[in-house]
């Protein structure tokens, strides 16, 4: 009966330590990934919401980080903090000034040395819108000399078009809304970006076209600050349970997304 009594209190009191060690980690981890009592995510937003860019609306922000955003919070449980930029770049740029937790983004092997990134869960294909009035019917016809092409500055797609094409002049420009107008009033001739993207695009600028080539694949991360292991931890078991557990799925539909691009492994 003595040794029962002991071995009972021995994982009572084993419990109660793992309680409290879980505790611990818990408040640790909300103490790193979320410093200032909310989970600041930060998005992108532009006229079309996708699985990296974001919209917004009187009714706040909708698009995939938006919908990952908040689960994200629930789990650590604080309030979700939406930080708008113009552009991944400007995401990119202010990893480290300690004004967003956690972001979504594409992904390269020069931001790979800004932030730190988890797993990948959407692989989109890059290629280019031509303006209305343009007869291009491939890549290799754009590549031209006096041919503009234009980019969101700094970001994964400019830096893949200027290696990609050879003759074309590729400019990046501050955000998507610019480009989007540059392409609506004919002010360049073709745009790189994502095809999802694009095809968005093509629906409401009429007489544009996506083209059917692709020049380069682009993996969109979840990202945190560099030197925050917690928070890299937590952010990738979340996203690797997403992939399977519906959240990420869910997250697609509410946006109207296919799942084509949505990477499960």
């Amino acid at each position: 009966m003595l040794k029962w009594h002991w071995l009972r209190n021995a994982a009572l009191v084993a419990a109660v330590f793992a309680l409290f060690s879980n505790g611990a980690a818990a408040a640790s981890l909300k103490e790193e990934i979320a410093p200032t009592g909310k989970l600041r995510v930060a998005i992108a937003v532009g006229p079309a919401g996708g699985a990296f860019w974001c919209v917004k609306s009187d009714a706040g922000y909708a698009g995939v980080p938006v919908e990952l955003g908040k689960a994200m919070a629930a789990q650590v449980g604080v309030p979700v903090e939406f930080v708008e930029h113009p552009n991944s770049n400007t995401i990119t740029d202010e990893a480290g000034k300690g004004i967003w937790d956690v972001a979504f983004m594409p992904k390269d092997a020069e931001r790979e040395t800004k932030v730190s990134f988890g797993p990948a869960y959407d692989s989109v294909e890059t290629t280019f819108i031509i303006r209305a009035g343009l007869d291009v019917p491939n890549i290799a016809a754009l590549d031209h000399d006096g041919t503009e092409v234009a980019a969101i500055n700094d970001t994964t797609v400019l830096r893949g078009a200027k290696a990609f094409l050879k003759k074309a002049t590729v400019t990046g420009f501050k955000s998507y809304e610019e480009v989007y107008a540059l392409l609506s009033a004919g002010e360049i001739d073709a745009l790189a970006l994502a095809r999802d993207q694009l095809t968005l695009m093509a629906k409401q600028i009429p007489g544009t076209k996506v083209l059917s080539e692709t020049f380069k694949k682009t993996d969109t991360a979840v990202a945190v600050p560099q030197k925050r292991p917690q928070s890299l931890a937590f952010v990738t078991k979340f996203m690797t349970e997403a992939k399977t557990n519906g959240v990420l799925k869910k997250a697609y539909g509410a946006n109207n997304l296919s799942e084509s691009t949505l990477l499960t492994q």
